[in-house]
């Protein structure tokens, strides 16, 4: 015979008025959490009691039911209701559903407070985003919405980018199959066909990280920093219906443009508009790109060209802004700190300032007619133009004292021929075997271009330190008297500006090559051409402004570039000048304090990385971020590994031996001896992390950034 099921009876529910409810000290809900007393009572405001509380009747000490009823389970309900009676937005006595439980039914009020609490299942975050996506297309902004959950506009945005990334991928998340974290990155772009084919290059990686799927969703595009996106605007590209990748969940640094070819053609109609405005000057012949070389000017002649003088309104203006920026300086004399609105006005007088110190300048017609122009994008985005040079073959003819009608004599000088350099994407084309793990020599070119950049920056420290410029330049002098050594020179200790037959593209606009022009040009202003007043303004000059000068004609005799040293003698140099000269270039660095980190150098992909093989890259990351970091990428193809390694080596101070002091090249391997002891220490936290664990990605490092999982 069956046995009949117990059939359970529901608790009964009614409406009871608030006044008769009061809080139970049964309730387990002791410590805040979750949202906010107030903001629950909004939302019941705005959606009425969504869940019923659950009470039991107080009873007397002889059972008797008082009409009281006590809440267990439903405290921050029961809370949100009481402000809001407080508040005058509810009556004391408006009907509350309840769930009215019996006290003597077995069940302790501590059970059921703590399984509603417990066993409700929390909702999935994917379920959340695409709750936000159904109201935004039933009508509701984002910010109607924002306003509704009480959370700022920002997240909600965050949540609703995150529905729109690919169902492919979204299921896959849903599935457990991604992070969050990978998720986020994925929306850095609205292609679902891209966002599929990078998750399929990844997914059966060892090492899935989001900044990885970032830089692939990426790799095609502009960075919105980048120079020429800056000489264009960023409004001027969208409306040329350029689009730009945003990334939501972390700093993007102004985001992405997507389409490069647009943004090329873009930048070279700006620059050919400037070029046909400057062309109506009477230039001879105009010269655009959107950088030059180190040196483009070199064989040309600098016109010499006369400031204009300031009118009128531009000294009125230069006056006004002195005296209120005297009057601030003095109100504000004896505070220890400047309000933020004075010290963003000082700095807005000093930059206006600035701009008036840049004359101008105004060339003779005739040496219009024979010169030409620089046109190229600045370091910052901004427009450079360098007017006035001369080519040797524009020069006027030299004609005898005393004939007329005769053209000066002697051949032209014949043209430089340098040997052909295969390039492609503005990188040499050198043949590698990555697959030989043994560290071969740096390339002779690559290591011509390093020490490019180490004679740069010794010029500058040279120049900054006329005491070492007294010195090499006595060196020289008492080398040639006592020493019998060949220079050539008119004096026999001339300076001969060393030129770079090799460089890469980062050298133009390096801090060392800025700070030389720059005092280069600050000196031109002042320098009498004919020779006789050239001996009069020297004369008459301090000495350390003498000292200052000599320091900076000295500087540009430095030389501490590698050459191919020729064995056989002839065109080139020898081995031993070879070290003569890269030994007196580590002295020169130590007298000067020269520390290429500071400068400025760092080992990126176009000037280091990208152009040595796999054993070489990994010897770099070992020796400035570690062993473990190196382990972390040596599984990668080379353009990955040199991408990788350039975020690694970033912030280490790592130099290549070309850059570093001849005492410094072992030092390295001792730090790395050194780093494998305790290799946790030296590396950031996401690389520190166990083999075990989820090794914490680019969101966690801003609080902000996870937001939309919660």
């Amino acid at each position: 015979m069956a046995t009949a099921v117990q059939k359970i009876t529901l608790s009964s529910s009614r409406d009871i008025p608030f006044n008769k409810l009061m809080l139970s000290q049964s309730n387990v809900r002791r410590v805040k959490a979750g949202v906010s007393i107030e903001d629950l009572a909004s939302s019941i405001a705005r959606r009425g009691l969504i869940q019923s509380l659950s009470v039991f009747p107080v009873v007397d000490g002889d059972g008797n039911e008082i009409g009281m009823f006590e809440v267990p389970a439903g405290g921050r309900r029961f809370r949100a209701l009481e402000l809001l009676v407080k508040q005058k937005r509810l009556a004391k006595v408006a009907p509350v559903p309840c769930v009215v439980r019996e006290r003597d039914s077995g069940v302790l009020a501590e059970e059921v407070s703590l399984a509603e609490n417990i066993e409700r299942a929390p909702l999935h975050p994917l379920d959340q985003f695409r709750a936000f996506q159904d109201m935004r297309d039933k009508g509701m902004s984002e910010e109607e919405i924002a306003a509704a959950f009480f959370v700022p506009a920002q997240i909600v945005k965050q949540r609703l980018r995150l529905a729109s990334a690919s169902p492919a991928l979204l299921d896959i998340y849903a599935e457990d199959g991604m992070t969050l974290e990978q998720l986020m990155a994925f929306t850095v772009s609205s292609d679902h066909a891209r966002q599929e084919q990078v998750w399929d290059a990844i997914k059966d990686a060892w090492s899935k990280e989001p900044y990885q799927i970032r830089r692939m969703l990426t790799e095609t595009t502009v960075r919105a920093s980048d120079k020429r996106a800056v000489f264009v605007g960023v409004d001027a590209y969208q409306a040329a219906h350029g689009v730009i990748m945003r990334d939501l969940f972390q700093s993007d640094d102004g985001g992405w443009l997507q389409d490069s070819a647009l943004l090329d053609r873009l930048v070279a109609e700006k620059l050919k508009t400037t070029a046909e405005e400057v062309a109506t000057e009477g230039w001879k012949w105009i010269e655009v790109a959107v950088s030059f070389p180190y040196d483009a000017t070199r064989g040309l002649r600098e016109l010499q060209g006369e400031p204009l003088d300031l009118t009128s309104e531009e000294q009125a203006t230069i006056d006004a802004l002195n005296g209120e920026y005297q009057k601030l300086e003095a109100e504000y004399e004896g505070a220890d700190e400047l309000p933020d609105e004075v010290d963003q006005r000082l700095g807005e007088i000093e930059t206006a300032l600035a701009a008036f110190e840049t004359r101008p300048v105004r060339f003779d017609a005739e040496d219009i007619a024979r010169a030409g122009v620089f046109i190229s994008i600045a370091h910052d985005g901004g427009l450079d133009i360098d007017r006035g040079y001369v080519r040797a073959e524009d020069e006027a003819p030299i004609v005898p004292e005393g004939e007329t009608g005769v053209e000066a004599g002697g051949d032209p000088a014949e043209p430089v021929v340098q040997r052909a350099i295969i390039t492609i994407g503005g990188q040499p084309v050198e043949a590698e075997d990555d697959e030989d793990d043994a560290i071969k020599p740096l390339p002779d070119r690559l290591v011509t271009e390093l020490t490019a950049h180490r004679t740069l920056a010794l010029r500058n420290a040279l120049a900054d330190n006329p005491h070492v410029a007294m010195t090499a330049l006595l060196h020289k002098l008492v080398s040639d008297t006592f020493q019998h050594r060949m220079y050539t020179g008119a004096l026999e200790a001339s300076v001969r500006h060393t030129f770079f037959p090799v460089q890469d593209d980062a050298l133009k606009d390096s801090p060392s090559a800025r700070a030389v022009h720059e005092r280069h040009e600050a000196w031109t202003g002042g320098i009498p051409a004919d020779d006789s007043a050239l001996w009069d303004w020297l004369a008459a000059l301090d000495d350390t402004s003498r000292m200052a000068l000599l320091a900076h004609c000295v500087s540009y005799g430095v030389n501490a570039l590698y050459e191919k040293p020729n064995p056989y003698g002839g065109n080139g140099v020898s081995q031993h000048s070879l070290d003569m000269r890269l030994g007196q270039a580590d002295r020169l660095a130590r007298a000067t304090g020269l520390d290429m980190v500071d400068v400025g150098w760092r080992p990126t992909v176009g000037n280091y990385l990208g152009r040595v093989t796999k054993p070489r890259i990994l010897q770099a990351v070992r020796e400035g971020a570690g062993e473990q970091a190196a382990q972390l990428i040596d599984h990668l193809k080379k353009g990955d590994m040199a991408k990788e390694a350039e975020r690694l080596l970033a912030d280490t101070g790592w130099l290549p031996e070309p850059l570093r002091l001849v005492d410094e090249v072992e030092a390295p391997a001792a730090k790395s001896e050194a780093d494998s002891e305790d290799e946790g220490a030296a590396l950031p936290e996401f690389l520190s992390a166990d083999d075990e664990e989820e090794a914490p990605t680019d969101a966690e490092d801003d609080e902000g950034h996870l937001a939309a999982a919660e």
